[in-house]
């Protein structure tokens, strides 16, 4: 029986199976630690961990201050690709690394499906 990690693990890399553009992804918590990823070996968890969160906290911040409604998405584009964030509950934070050419539409679709599900989990 597969623990609540390696379901999550698993969840991330169907997400990438699916979605070609999406290069890795994470979910991390909202105070900033690793919860479950699909990162490339070059990549510091702990750093995406940290810097998904502080991001997340400053949209949810600057869409309150600024009367925009709750969070859905946070996403910065790059030279080299995207960084993408979406709320998973009240807890965590879905963070993936998309493509520079990416559909965003549908990478947007398959993230928000894939939080719902995430959400199941923890």
């Amino acid at each position: 029986m597969a623990t609540r990690t390696e379901k999550l693990v698993s969840v991330l890399k169907d997400l990438h199976g699916s979605t070609p553009d999406i290069e890795a992804s994470a979910l991390v918590s909202v105070d900033g630690l690793m919860i479950a990823s699909a990162l490339p070996r070059d990549v510091e968890e702990d750093r995406v961990a940290a810097m998904a969160a502080a991001m997340l906290s400053l949209g949810e911040r600057s869409a309150a201050e600024l009367a925009r409604g709750d969070l859905e998405q946070v996403y910065v584009k790059g030279k080299e690709g995207y960084v993408l964030l979406i709320a998973v509950g009240e807890e965590a934070v879905l963070t993936g690394l998309a493509r520079k050419d990416a559909k965003l539409g549908l990478v947007f679709l398959d993230m928000n499906r894939t939080a719902e599900k995430l959400a199941t989990i923890i």
